[in-house]
Formats: structure tokens, sequence, C-alpha cells
């Protein structure tokens, strides 16, 4: 296989604007070492309550509650709001150009919240 197009994908990546605006509001928010911990924190509890829902369970009310305020505290931040933004819209791309690789695969791949 040649992997060519996979390089030349990478490279239309890395020059959208997507990519663009995630990597300059990226570099701007993360430079604040608190925001950074902040972030860092919310992606750690994201990532917990969804595979604790995923497993069939429900998330820990101090996971919730810890999560919601740190998202409040974010989101007040109009910067950080546009990052996290802007970070869901790479993901997004991201998770289309994934489904279309794997479906001209012919892969039956089923993540959650990847419609194929």
């Amino acid at each position: 296989m040649d992997y060519s197009s996979a390089h030349s994908l990478a490279r239309d990546i890395r020059e959208s604007q997507e990519y663009r605006t995630y990597h300059e509001l990226k570099e701007t928010v993360m430079s604040d070492e608190t925001t950074a911990a902040l972030i860092r924190e919310y992606r750690k509890l994201q990532m917990t309550i969804q595979m604790t829902v995923m497993s069939g369970k429900t998330a820990e009310n101090e996971d919730m509650q810890r999560f919601s305020g740190i998202s409040a505290l974010l989101f007040s931040k109009p910067e950080v709001s546009q990052f996290l933004l802007s970070e869901m819209q790479l993901q997004q791309a991201l998770s289309d150009i994934f489904r279309i690789v794997t479906e001209a695969a012919d892969l039956d791949i089923a993540i959650p919240g990847i419609e194929g």
C-alpha cells in the first residue's frame, strides 16, 4: 500500500482552517498554567464520566458536580470557550475522515459518537 495519500491528507489537515484555529487558540489558552490545569482536569473528568456511562453505570455525583463547576468556570472565559469549541470542530472533522476511511476499507468499526 502506498502511503503518499495519507501524508497528503495529513498535510491537508495541518493546512485546514479547523486545525489552524485550534492551534492558535491552544497556544494562547494553554500558556496560562492555571487554565491549562483546569482543562486537563476537565478532560479527565469528562473521560471518566463518559466511560462510566458507557459501561451502563451512573457517574459519581461528586464527579458530576466537579465537572459542572469546572465547565462553568472554563466556559465563562471567551477565549477558553472558543478553544474548546474549535477543538470539538477539529475532532468532528477527524471523525468524519475516520468514518470515510473505514467505510472505504469496508471495516465495521462501531465507535460511540461516530455514526456511519
